[in-house]
């Protein structure tokens, strides 16, 4: 696997903060959200953060590790991973909201109104009050926390054979970030988990493979802040993050294991892609003239595709439509009809990121009891129909406020450059009018509209001027002359 690719940035290209943050709280006042909580909401929090519900069991003796980007600190997994035989024992450990939260306190209306963290730029709208997310709740280092331990054997294959989670005393020995982890392993002074994760996080992409998964080799367009500049760059994923990934869909998939097994639960579902998006798909290959045979699974096809090459991303940008109408089902008693998630292959279960997403509390929580033999609470099963629309909402308003901030930042960076020409790329073309689509720019790093007088070139370079870059609107244009 390749190193992250990144693109930096020239000093024109960069932006002032504080003209983006005002920005970023308009964007939160049209969207009618707040990283703020009402005063009983941060109060119920703090108490709660005084007066942790522990459980008996410790476990501070296993050496835990966190990885996550450097300034997160929300920390919602720590892991340790030792060899069993020729396998391998996964430890897994994730914050025990429900050690803070109970249901029908302030803190869990609260949550249940907002359902999911927002992410944008340096912004943040978090589920919890900090005091818990970031403070007693999360897995910071050299701190006795509750937390769900998930205890997964795998074998030399890298598939899990069995798996038990119940709640315990963890702490965290360090707190990493994925940048020192990857280069901890490539100079040759990782650790033994460091190298376990690699030589585990591996082995499921193979199975991942042979299951026919799909993972779309797509960088991100993220904002860089310097100082008090932003800045835009497309980064891909270090392999250490996709190693790190690996465990906790992992998790995921012994979670979604017991669940099925119990019929009852809270899956992560995504519907098998149509057989006219499947020939679409083939026929922008065509357009493209990207090889793909007749024979071959598209798993198999995008699994190869490299983003790096301009026809091949457009190619990726078109596949990314099968990846869109992912939700969540609850079931109790009667397995959903359709209970797949289809880019997986597999069943599946959020439960590893319950600070951030309300859906994990409650399927950690059946796990847990399902584990340890006794009735799912009660107050899951009161609410659990109701978390779907919950999830929905909250993912709708999550994406939408991510490409707002997008929208913002991109305005901002060009907004001083309107009538000037760049090389770009056409990665999508609108499917009723050929004369509009979008266009990756690599410098600076933007995803924006554009429009032709004729027919735009999917996937080949073009020279684009900008016609519009508007910081009120968020709306950025360019134009194929």
């Amino acid at each position: 696997m390749s190193s992250s690719r990144v693109v930096r940035v020239h000093a024109r290209d960069e932006v002032a903060a504080q003209s983006l943050r005002d920005g970023i709280a308009r964007i939160q006042s049209e969207l009618e959200v707040t990283p703020a909580f009402p005063a009983e909401v941060e109060e119920a929090a703090s108490r709660a953060a005084a007066a942790p519900r522990l459980p008996d069991l410790d476990r501070t003796d296993i050496p835990f590790v966190t990885i996550d980007p450097a300034s997160s600190m929300d920390l919602d997994q720590a892991l340790h991973i030792e060899r069993e035989g020729s396998g391998y024992v996964v430890h897994y450990a994730i914050a025990d909201v429900a050690a803070f939260v109970r249901s029908g306190d302030a803190v869990d209306v609260a949550s249940h109104a907002r359902g999911e963290t927002l992410y944008g730029a340096d912004s943040k709208i978090p589920l919890h009050p900090t005091s818990l997310s970031e403070g007693a709740a999360s897995l910071l280092p050299d701190q006795v926390r509750p937390a769900l331990l998930w205890t997964i054997h795998v074998d030399d294959t890298g598939e899990g054979t069995d798996v038990h989670v119940g709640r315990a005393q963890v702490r965290s020995r360090a707190k990493l970030d994925y940048v020192g982890v990857q280069q901890a392993i490539d100079d040759g002074t990782a650790d033994e988990v460091l190298l376990l994760l690699k030589e585990v996080g591996e082995l499921r992409l193979q199975r991942e493979a042979a299951r026919g998964g799909i993972s779309l080799p797509l960088p991100e367009q993220e904002v860089e802040i310097t100082g008090d500049r932003w800045s835009l760059e497309f980064r891909s994923m270090i392999p250490a993050e996709t190693w790190n990934a690996q465990i906790s869909m992992l998790t995921g998939f012994a979670a979604a294991s017991l669940m099925v097994y119990a019929r009852v639960g809270l899956l992560r579902t995504l519907p098998p892609p149509r057989q006219h998006d499947l020939q679409r798909l083939h026929r922008v290959a065509r357009a493209l003239h990207i090889d793909w045979p007749a024979e071959q699974l598209y798993p198999d096809f995008i699994r190869n595709l490299d983003s790096r090459k301009p026809a091949e991303a457009a190619m990726i940008t078109a596949c990314a439509r099968l990846l869109r109408g992912s939700g969540y089902v609850a079931f109790d008693g009667e397995m959903p009809a359709d209970p797949i998630h289809a880019a997986l292959a597999s069943e599946y279960a959020h439960v590893t990121a319950p600070l951030r997403r309300l859906g994990d509390r409650y399927a950690g929580e059946i796990c847990v009891a399902l584990c340890a033999g006794t009735d799912v609470p009660t107050w899951v099963l009161a609410t659990l129909s109701e978390i779907p629309d919950v999830m929905k909402d909250a993912g709708r308003r999550a994406a939408q406020y991510e490409a707002m901030v997008l929208g913002l930042v991109e305005a901002g960076i060009l907004h001083q450059r309107v009538g000037e020409t760049f090389e770009g790329v056409v990665t999508d073309v609108d499917e009723k009018d050929d004369t509009r689509g979008r266009i990756t720019i690599q410098d600076p790093a933007v995803e924006a509209r554009v429009t032709s007088s004729a027919a735009l070139p999917l996937g080949t370079e073009a020279e684009v001027r900008l016609t519009q870059a508007d910081i009120d609107s968020r709306s950025v244009v360019f134009q194929i002359d």
